[in-house]
């Protein structure tokens, strides 16, 4: 079955939380969920279309991006692999004070828990009939990785590459010279035509980012 990406926009850093499904095999990414309301809208979502989640994932450690990770590893460890998150470990120190993360932002963070499983460049993940390759991409943070399904033609990039920008490279190890690098070796090798899902604003496309992006032209 082709694979259904459901985003859900969350907290108050416009994040893109999404379910990709193929089947009734599921896998969730970046839990930016800061709210029970948030996190009871992809619970129903994932209800409602009868799916078991099968893997949780996180492009990077950024809180933005990982405020539901204490809860949706309660909610749904035991069906997925490792019973955890899954993460690079050149990360591991952003998850590890994610609570610090949010005390410098204001917000407050439920302590997420210690990756169950760290992702390797090359790594495949597997639900449905769908695999998704893991691309080590740092420059916005060090641990930072895409997911890429070729046969599905779709891009899961975190805080990359987004519609006509780039993330930012100001934060704890972060560098604008390896997040181009990054990019252009890692990401612009793909076809023109796949989709990017960004951890923010909308879908972009590979050929779109190469012609307009004015941070990459």
């Amino acid at each position: 079955m082709p694979l259904t990406v459901r985003s859900f926009v969350v907290s108050p850093f416009a994040e893109n939380a999404l379910v990709l499904h193929d089947g009734t095999d599921a896998a969730l990414v970046d839990p930016g969920t800061a709210t029970r309301e948030e996190r009871q809208a992809v619970e129903a979502y994932v209800e409602a279309a009868g799916l078991t989640v099968r893997h949780l994932l996180l492009t990077h450690g950024h809180i933005d991006h990982v405020f539901g990770c204490a809860h949706f590893a309660h909610r749904y460890g035991a069906t997925a692999a490792y019973g955890g998150w899954q993460m690079h470990p050149a990360d591991d120190p952003l998850l590890a004070n994610a609570v610090v993360q949010g005390e410098v932002y204001g917000v407050r963070v439920d302590a997420p828990p210690a990756p169950a499983h760290h992702l390797a460049d090359g790594e495949e993940v597997t639900f449905g009939t769908t695999t998704l390759r893991v691309i080590h991409v740092p420059g916005h943070s060090p641990g930072s990785v895409a997911f890429y399904s070729e046969a599905d033609g779709l891009l899961v990039g975190g805080d990359v590459l987004f519609r006509d920008s780039i993330g930012r490279t100001d934060l704890w190890q972060g560098s604008f010279d390896t997040l181009l690098a990054s990019i252009r070796e890692r990401l612009f090798v793909l076809p023109d035509d796949t989709v990017v899902y960004p951890g923010h604003g909308p879908t972009t496309t590979i050929g779109y980012e190469k012609q307009h992006n004015p941070f990459l032209r």
